[in-house]
């Protein structure tokens, strides 16, 4: 978005204080990639922030109409209309007509309340020990941070559309600087009244892991990706060119004999976890002969992982892995591992909306939030994702689109438009205060 110094000091020694909320995974794993310079480790507000007991029950309350909001909207008849007041609460109104939407709003007043009330009280004492710049993946740190005077202070948007209360209540005079994935988030921080300069197109911040020096590595998987989407050669007979010309043709012929793979992955609130068994059933005749593999992530929730795995044992393959872990330090790193291997993402459209990226195409569930339908449209627009099918009719509709071209096209797409030098960027903010921006789907 620019490349002009935020009003922060540069930093000497790469070292920040690294806040995030347990509110789902997004917030969470959008900093996991910044581990190596959290200074004491990542944070999370409300759990290893020196914050009181009765900070901690406010935050668990928090966390519990979250998860149980999520939960709801798949219980017949009553799920929708609950949810739908929930929903409310964190609308994201239209993005056209763009006009002026600084005003303060019912969310922003009441944030204002609770952080009166002591909400990041915690976090605040903990983070005052050392003058260091602030990254949070969350509002509220953000928001409360400056109250405190504390600078210089990073916001992480993890998502392609937000609500006003990321915004502080005055935003022209806010010194908040925002890290955002893609545009539309930007324009709508600039609607908010968030000053142009504060503003850093990034891209969400993905594991380095996954793109390898010089981008060795997400060459080298996005190419074998593309080659197993394709069966009946589609794409590469419309687009070989293009994709040697950036992945090098040494990454563009076959050199492994793995399997399709999919790989389908509930969020936090371990909503949706009956659509991946309705997956598992329809494909099985393709599992059990060994012609396609389904990964199953469960992430930290136990309840799901049982599931997944009565799933597995009904089926009777161990071309179906189920992936759990018992804390996130455990998780997003198999996690990130398992994409490296995974030619298609199935979720819903969250944070991982970003991973688009990697070159991996996206199904995406039905929506839960406001946010999660401004992601879908994102998905849309770039041609990255689309939108599940019945899951019991998988072996059908999915195979059709893989025997036209269509999936590769998609993995393709979301390489070339979808930023993934996210973490790279938020470092060089970092170390010099500002960021160089480019035009090339590998330089950004």
């Amino acid at each position: 978005m620019n490349s002009k110094k935020p009003p922060a000091r540069r930093l000497k020694t790469l070292s920040a204080w690294v806040v995030s909320a347990d509110m789902g995974y997004g917030h969470q794993r959008a900093v996991f990639p910044l581990k190596e310079i959290a200074e004491g480790g990542l944070i999370t507000v409300g759990k290893n922030d020196g914050s009181s007991e009765k900070e901690k029950k406010s935050w668990k309350r928090i966390l519990d109409l979250y998860e149980t909001f999520s939960r709801v909207r798949g219980v017949p008849m009553v799920g929708k209309p609950i949810f739908a007041m929930f929903d409310t609460m964190m609308h994201i109104p239209e993005f056209y007509p763009i006009r002026n939407l600084s005003h303060s709003t019912y969310q922003v007043d009441l944030l204002e309340i609770n952080l009166k009330n002591g909400l990041c009280k915690g976090m605040m004492e903990k983070i005052s020990a050392k003058p260091l710049p602030l990254i949070t993946s969350y509002f509220a740190p953000a928001i409360a941070a400056e109250k405190h005077g504390h600078e210089p202070i990073f916001c992480i948007i993890c998502d392609a559309d937000i609500n006003r209360v990321w915004v502080a209540k005055h935003p022209s005079e806010s010194s908040i600087n925002y890290f955002v994935p893609c545009s539309k988030a930007a324009q709508r921080l600039k609607s908010y009244g968030v000053p142009e300069e504060r503003i850093f197109l990034t891209g969400f911040p993905l594991p380095l892991g996954l793109l390898g020096k010089n981008l060795a590595t997400i060459k080298s998987d996005v190419g074998q990706r593309l080659c197993i989407l394709d069966p009946n050669d589609r794409f590469w007979t419309n687009h070989r060119l293009s994709v040697e010309q950036f992945l090098g043709k040494k990454n563009c012929t076959l050199r492994t004999m793995r399997p399709l793979t999919i790989t389908y992955a509930v969020g936090g609130a371990g909503a949706q976890k009956e659509i991946g068994g309705r997956i598992a059933l329809s494909v099985k005749e393709k599992i059990r002969a060994g012609t396609m593999r389904l990964n199953l992530i469960a992430g930290v929730r136990p309840e799901v992982a049982s599931y997944f795995r009565d799933i597995k044992k009904d089926i009777g393959s161990e071309n179906i892995r189920v992936l759990s872990a018992e804390t996130l330090d455990e998780y997003f790193p198999q996690f990130a591992l398992t994409m490296r291997e995974t030619d298609i993402l199935w979720t819903k459209p969250s944070e991982l909306s970003f991973y688009a990226g990697l070159g991996i195409p996206i199904i995406m569930t039905p929506t839960i939030g406001s946010q999660e339908r401004f992601n879908r449209q994102w998905l849309n627009e770039i041609h990255a994702g689309m939108e599940q099918k019945d899951p019991d009719y998988t072996h059908q509709w999915l195979f059709e689109s893989l025997n036209n071209g269509h999936i590769a096209d998609m993995a393709w797409s979301g390489f070339l438009k979808a930023r993934k030098l996210g973490t790279t960027k938020i470092m060089e903010v970092l170390e010099t205060g500002k960021m160089t921006s480019s035009n090339s789907p590998l330089e950004r």
